[in-house]
């Protein structure tokens, strides 16, 4: 009997130590032949047609209909940052590195100790997500009115939300010891949500590159499959040190294994693959995705970013995604903005500086006017709850789109996006559109149309009972006879007269809305 106890507890301490990270076990992680094995069914499927593993091959993809319907969905940053809770998603970087206006590397010393006695990989087993309940997040996406999510399947850090095969970094192993993305890909299924993931593994080449130039445990080679290779950005980015052929067969291998273990209908990148040295197996990733995706129920989307000087794909050949920014006028291909609805974070923090639900409507509406699509992201907490605030936010956002949810899902750019006094700076080139933005005013205007419904919308209320003029609807733009004008929300018929300087319109002596105001004009 005593042998018998000795050796439960012995089992026992050898599975709970399974979940450490100074256990050095490699785990499941697929061999060197499995690798190659692979690899060279990727590159078979990726040239198998009808797409071949070409940016030109590329340009025959038509962007799926139910993307361009969607107009809303929801990014969620969640990992072992959000542990932390400082300044956000990236302090894992940031506690190895002295960085102008930034304090983590102090602040972790200071809270967590020696960054050689408690690293970044010393959070991962504190990640615990106790309280996660996929279907719980399900139903407050769904009463956001989002039609699409897109988790984080792996964040820079290395570490993947899901039963990653090659690596023992995942949360099925460590910390959360469940597969994030398999849950939260059943409650999307329940509740008729579009499904996609976004991978940031390329930046995982340089992301801890501040431990190499410290005493840290980055430079314990133990744990070099969680940091990465950690070689210096600058370098990087100038051609100095590019990625090596074996860290760019990784990316390939683990991207496309999150596409054949759960079919996303949309795959979302950072920008780091923009670069030129992953151009190869970025082509190589997208024929295979795209040649696995004309067999699928639906046709998949994939999110590229422009940054710089890094430029890969031809436009339109997949979806343009801009950070934080928007359009200066309609884009002839359908884009993407994605933002957070804290100023200050992607990931969950304890000093967020939120946006409100109005400015986020505006946003939403003035993209999808010039034909793009809003990706709002949250970030929940550690235990796996989303915070109070974050709830509240998408339901209000969910509360105007349940009233005027018909100017936004399922329409396609007017003539032109609108008018008004606001300019919203192009951002392709940059993340900072957001803060170089004035707030949007009672002369801006946004339109969308559905077969022969336009819809003209206010991105602040003119006034009660206000007679206004609409001057981008004029006969040159406008020529059929307007039948009908109605103010969603309003039951009685509104009052206009078509004139050239644009269309009149007096409104109702109260807003229907307590944010934007849409006219529907038959």
């Amino acid at each position: 009997m005593m042998k018998t106890t000795m050796l439960a507890t012995l089992l026992i301490s050898l599975l709970s130590a399974c979940d450490s990270p100074n256990n050095d076990a490699i785990g499941k992680v697929a061999s060197e032949k499995e690798r190659k094995q692979k690899l060279a069914e990727i590159r078979q499927v990726a040239n198998q047609g009808p797409y071949k593993a070409s940016f030109e091959s590329f340009k025959q993809y038509e962007i799926p209909e139910w993307y361009q319907d969607a107009k809303f969905g929801i990014f969620i940053h969640w990992g072992p940052y959000s542990i932390p809770a400082y300044n956000g998603e990236w302090y894992p970087r940031k506690m190895y590195r002295d960085e102008k206006g930034s304090d983590e590397k102090a602040h972790h010393a200071k809270t967590w100790g020696s960054q050689t006695e408690f690293g970044y990989k010393d959070f991962i087993p504190m990640f615990k997500a106790e309280k996660f309940d996929a279907d719980k997040w399900l139903t407050v996406i769904k009463n956001s009115g989002a039609k699409y999510i897109v988790p984080v399947a792996e964040h820079h850090d290395g570490f993947s939300m899901y039963d990653n095969s090659y690596t023992r970094w995942d949360s099925v192993e460590m910390g959360p010891k469940r597969d994030i993305i398999q849950e939260l890909k059943n409650a999307s299924e329940k509740n008729d949500i579009h499904f996609g993931l976004s991978s940031h593994r390329a930046e995982n080449w340089w992301f801890f590159d501040g431990g190499r130039e410290m005493p840290s445990d980055v430079q314990d080679d133990a744990y070099r499959d969680l940091y990465g290779p950690a070689v210096n950005r600058e370098t990087s980015e100038q051609g100095e040190t590019p990625p090596s052929q074996e860290f760019m067969d990784d990316w390939l291998l683990r991207t496309v294994e999150i596409v054949d273990m759960y079919e996303p209908e949309l795959i979302w990148f950072d920008w780091w693959m923009a670069s030129e040295p992953f151009h190869q197996h970025v082509k190589e990733f997208t024929g295979y995705f795209y040649n696995k995706g004309v067999n699928w129920d639906r046709m998949p989307a994939l999110n590229y970013k422009e940054h710089a000087d890094m430029r890969s794909f031809i436009p339109g050949s997949a979806v343009l995604d801009i950070e934080r920014g928007g359009m200066t006028d309609i884009h002839p291909h359908f884009w993407q903005t994605d933002t957070s609805v804290s100023k200050t974070s992607w990931g969950y923090v304890t000093n967020h500086e939120y946006r409100d639900a109005n400015s986020l409507v505006d946003d939403m509406i003035d993209i999808v006017s010039k034909n793009g699509s809003l990706l709002l992201n949250i970030g929940p907490k550690p235990d796996g709850t989303i915070p109070d605030e974050e709830v509240k936010l998408l339901a209000e956002i969910g509360g105007w789109l349940k009233l005027n949810g018909e100017a936004i899902y399922k329409t396609r750019p007017w003539i032109i996006y609108g008018e008004g006094e606001t300019f919203v700076p192009d951002g392709k080139n940059s993340n900072d559109g957001e803060k170089n933005r004035k707030d949007f005013n009672s002369s801006d205007v946004r339109f969308t149309k559905n077969g022969d419904t336009l819809y003209a919308t206010f991105l602040a209320w003119p006034g009660n009972n206000s007679k206004v003029t609409i001057k981008g609807i004029t006969p040159e733009r406008y020529s059929n006879k307007i039948e009908s004008v109605t103010m969603i929300g309003v039951k009685d018929e509104l009052a206009f007269k078509q004139t050239d300087a644009g269309l009149v319109v007096t409104l109702p002596i109260k807003s229907p809305s307590k944010y934007a105001q849409v006219l529907k004009i038959k």
